[in-house]
């Protein structure tokens, strides 16, 4: 998937105060990736996890007991990255509004004005999903 950027007030600072809307060309959907004022830290990325089905194709309602962890996400604020020995920052290998997979028990829980988050560390993140 290429998401094209329609709009973007950016004040400098991965993650804060920062909105972006983007539209898929093949749903010509429109949706908003972030508006949070959380700034990850060096290689941390903050995250909100995508809600897993619940019911089945074939129209069976999920229990939740039955449901495993979720581990597909969207980016919402990345860090900086780290830094490296000789002085330079590491680059950060996902962006915002990247779908990605995590590793199951990676992370640390948080609400946010009524939302919950997860803020993973790079290291955590197995893969980006591209649409």
């Amino acid at each position: 998937m290429i998401d094209t950027q329609l709009f973007t007030r950016d004040d400098g600072c991965a993650g804060t105060n920062r909105h972006m809307l983007f539209i898929r060309p093949e749903y010509t959907e429109v949706f908003i990736v972030a508006n949070v004022n959380i700034k990850p830290l060096e290689d941390r990325v903050l995250v909100q996890i995508v809600e897993a089905e619940t019911t089945t194709a074939s129209g069976l309602v999920i229990p939740d007991s039955a449901k495993e962890k979720p581990q597909e996400a969207t980016v919402v604020a990345v860090g900086p990255g780290r830094w490296a020995d000789d002085d330079d920052r590491i680059p950060m290998d996902v962006k915002e509004g990247d779908t990605v997979v995590f590793s199951r028990y990676g992370g640390t829980e948080l609400k946010y004005d009524g939302e919950e988050y997860l803020l993973l560390s790079q290291r955590d993140i197995l893969a980006v999903i591209e649409k």
